[in-house]
């Protein structure tokens, strides 16, 4: 957990922060040590961002989840658009 608060520029207290706001659940080692992956350190560092911006972190976490959802919304619609043929509009 240093090593990946090092590498995010945050707190092991941080970390365990965004855990329990359900932001990112890191996987165990058979040592039980948390192991975090390369898409949950860039989570946390945009909820770095956010806080060091201002955002309580309850709030942080809640956009971060907004953002990953439009992310995939928009995704599937490109998607849905690309299976029927219709070429996308200059909007998505």
């Amino acid at each position: 957990m240093g090593r990946a608060a090092a590498m995010t520029g945050t707190t092991a207290g941080f970390l365990r922060a965004l855990g329990d706001q359900g932001l990112i659940t890191p996987l165990r080692s058979d040592g039980g040590h948390r192991r975090y992956s390369r898409y949950q350190l860039r989570i946390a560092m945009r909820a770095r961002d956010l806080v060091d911006q201002g955002t309580p972190i309850d709030a942080a976490c809640r956009i971060i989840i907004l953002e990953d959802q439009l992310e995939e919304a928009l995704r599937i619609n490109e998607q849905l658009r690309h299976d029927a043929g219709q070429q996308p509009t200059a909007d998505t």
